[in-house]
């Protein structure tokens, strides 16, 4: 079995609450996804605006440092998402295998 935050749930034992909980945790991930996108976003735009209107060489390095900062931020973000995602699939898809009582 896997070792991971949800790992020590089993699926049969879970009440409605906890699902509730899981369904939480998952749109908290993707909250979570979408704030590391929009600040790889901001990065990479602010590199090119600060680039495009730089008249000093170490302006325009703060923005071509800022760049692959979003870069990097995006990855990270994805990574992240994907990481929390596969974690909590393990329980999500136990709790599809459980036929629920009336």
């Amino acid at each position: 079995m896997e070792h991971g935050p949800y790992s020590r749930f089993e699926a049969a034992e879970l009440i409605l609450r906890d699902q509730l909980a899981i369904d939480r945790t998952l749109l908290a991930n993707e909250r979570t996804f979408l704030s590391y996108l929009r600040s790889a976003v901001a990065l990479l735009i602010a590199g090119v605006s600060i680039i495009h209107f730089s008249h000093q060489n170490w302006f325009t390095a703060v923005g071509i440092i800022c760049i692959p900062s979003g870069v990097l931020t995006g990855m990270f973000g994805f990574w992240r998402f994907k990481k929390m995602n596969n974690a909590i699939a393990v329980v999500r898809v136990g709790l599809r295998n459980i036929s629920i009582p009336n």
